[in-house]
């Protein structure tokens, strides 16, 4: 089970959200040394300490993730900013 999910709808189109969330996992792997790859619409990412996926939709966009033992307490932090990220990548000012 996830620690942190997340729902953000848009108003993108399935190659516009997917190329969005693209971007935002180069920023991430950039920042925080995050890996990940594409199976189909479903981007996986991990490193040490947190793994997830971020599954692409027509209408919206859903984020897993699960934090290993030594993050679980900054959860509502994380998921605050990740939060805001999507907001961000896939919101009505997305477009």
């Amino acid at each position: 089970m996830s620690d942190i999910s997340i729902t953000q709808s848009h108003t993108l189109s399935l190659v516009e959200a997917r190329a969005a969330a693209q971007l935002s996992a180069d920023s991430m792997a950039e920042q925080y040394d995050i890996s990940s790859s594409w199976e189909g619409d479903v981007l996986t990412f991990a490193r040490s300490g947190v793994a997830g996926t971020l599954a692409v939709f027509d209408h919206e966009a859903r984020l897993d993730i699960t934090l290993g033992f030594m993050l679980k307490s900054f959860a509502p932090m994380i998921q605050e900013k990740v939060a805001r990220n999507m907001a961000k990548v896939f919101g009505a000012d997305a477009g």
